[in-house]
C-alpha cells in the first residue's frame, strides 16, 4: 500500500527479486508508474521495474501480506482503501512512523492481522517521481506485536527474503518500533528546529551540544515509558547525530519543500509521552511547537 519513497523502494526491490507484488496507488501515481516505470536510483546505479498497480476502485481479492507504507496523515484513507485486500489470514506490516497507528490498525483489522514493522532507509522522490536512495542503509524488520511465535511468520519471512535489502523477523518488534521512534524524534527535532543538516548543525556553535541534549531527552522518554533503548539503538542514534555531511530527516526534507510534515505522529505523541511520565523535554517540545506553527500556516 503506497508507492512513494519507502513503499516504492521496498516494493520495487521485491518486484525486482521476482516476488508477486501489487501496488495499491492513487490514479495520478499509477499514471506516472505506467509512463516511466518504477525507477530506483541509488548508490549502485538505477533499476527500472514495471510494477503491477491497482487503484482503490479496482482492488479485488485478499492478499497474504500487506505492507503499509503511507504517511501518518494518510492512514485513515489508506485503511479504507486497503480493507478489501485484508482477509482472515492476511498479515498487515506497517512501515509508519511513531506508534499511534498500532491502535488504528488493530481497530480496523483486529490484533491477529496487525503486526509491527520498522524500516531504516533514507529515500525520497525526485521531481520525476523516481525513488532516490540516499544511503546504503535499507533494512526492514517485522513481527507479531505480542512477541509470540506465529505460524504465518515463516511465510512472511519467505515473502520478504531474497532481495537487495536486509530483512529480518523480530519477536521484539515493539521495542524496535520505540527505538526507531526515538531516532526519528531526535533527528527530526534537531534538523527542523535548526533548519539544517546534521553536518551544518555540528559545525555551528553549540550544535553538538544541542544534538546531545535532544538525544538525552528522547532516551529518557523511552526509559520512563518502559522501553529503555538498547546499546545498539543508542549507538545508531549517536552515529546519526555525529556526522559532518548532508544527512537530514524526512520531516526536514518535507519542511523545506513546503509539504505536510508528520509532526503529530513523530513529535507530538512523543512529547505527550514525556508529559505523561513527567520527563522534561524542552527541546523536543520546542521543535514540535515550531512545526505546529508551520502546519497551521500551510493549512
Amino acid at each position: 500500500m503506497g508507492a512513494g519513497a519507502t513503499g516504492g523502494y521496498f516494493g520495487g526491490r521485491l518486484a525486482q527479486a521476482g516476488k508477486d507484488v501489487t501496488f495499491l496507488v492513487r490514479p495520478g501515481r499509477q499514471e506516472t508508474l505506467r509512463r516511466r516505470g518504477l525507477r530506483l536510483k541509488g548508490p549502485d546505479g538505477e533499476t527500472v521495474v514495471q510494477p503491477h498497480t491497482v487503484t482503490a476502485d479496482t482492488l479485488d481479492g485478499h492478499f497474504d501480506l500487506v505492507v503499509l507504507a503511507v504517511k501518518s496523515y494518510g492512514l485513515e484513507q489508506a485503511l479504507l482503501d486497503m480493507a478489501p485486500a485484508v482477509g482472515p489470514r492476511t498479515v498487515v506490516v506497517p512501515l509508519l512512523n511513531g506508534m499511534r497507528h498500532v491502535d488504528e490498525l488493530e481497530g480496523a483489522f483486529g490484533p491477529e492481522r496487525a503486526w509491527g514493522g520498522v524500516c531504516l532507509i533514507s529515500a525520497t522522490l525526485d521531481d520525476d517521481g523516481d525513488v532516490v536512495q540516499m544511503s546504503g542503509l535499507h533494512r526492514l524488520g517485522y513481527g507479531p506485536l505480542d512477541g509470540a511465535e506465529d505460524e504465518r511468520l515463516p511465510e512472511v519471512t519467505y515473502a520478504l527474503s531474497g532481495t537487495e535489502f536486509d530483512s529480518n523477523p523480530s519477536l521484539t518488534i515493539v521495542q524496535d518500533m520505540w527505538e526507531k521512534w526515538m531516532f526519528l524524534a531526535t533527528l527530526g527535532a534537531a534538523t527542523t528546529l535548526m533548519r539544517g543538516s546534521v553536518g551544518e548543525i555540528n559545525a555551528a556553535p553549540g550544535g553538538l551540544d544541542l544534538g546531545a541534549r535532544i538525544a538525552a531527552e528522547a532516551m529518557a522518554v523511552l526509559t520512563a515509558a518502559g522501553h529503555p533503548a538498547r546499546p545498539g539503538a543508542v549507538s545508531l542514534l549517536r552515529t546519526g547525530l555525529s556526522g559532518t555531511g548532508v544527512s537530514t530527516s524526512s520531516m526536514y526534507r518535507d519542511l523545506v519543500r513546503g509539504a505536510p510534515v508528520e509532526a503529530d505522529a513523530i513529535l507530538g505523541d512523543f512529547v505527550a509521552e514525556a508529559a505523561k511520565h513527567d520527563v522534561p523535554a524542552p527541546m523536543l517540545s520546542a521543535a514540535y511547537t515550531a512545526l505546529s506553527i508551520y502546519s497551521a500556516r500551510r493549512a
